[in-house]
């Protein structure tokens, strides 16, 4: 990933390049995108996204294999549909199998 896009740009072509029906942590982000431990920074950058942006936010889960809370009521649940919908299946935990459905960059 090129060094001189802004952390923005970085985040949001990381999230970009996780394929249909896999998913990425937080972690897994911040890495691919140059930001090491920043975590939270990708949070924030997924949280802010304008909701004609076009990055697939709903790819991104926390290390457990689970949803994350959001601001909006309904997010978790839309978040869990579009998974389903490209094939990401749910434990009966709630939790996503990161071995079978996590994206190896």
């Amino acid at each position: 990933m090129p060094r001189n896009l802004n952390y923005l740009d970085r985040i949001h072509s990381a999230v970009m390049s996780i394929p249909l029906g896999r998913v990425a942590t937080y972690g897994q982000v911040a890495e691919e995108a140059g930001l090491p431990r920043r975590a939270r920074l990708v949070g924030t950058a997924l949280k802010n996204l304008t909701e004609d942006s076009g990055v697939p936010w709903h790819r991104v889960v926390n290390a457990r294999g689970e949803i994350s809370g959001r601001p909006r009521p309904d997010a978790a649940s839309e978040q869990r549909i579009l998974l389903e919908d490209e094939g990401v299946v749910f434990g009966g935990n709630g939790r996503i199998d990161l071995s079978i459905f996590g994206w190896q960059a």
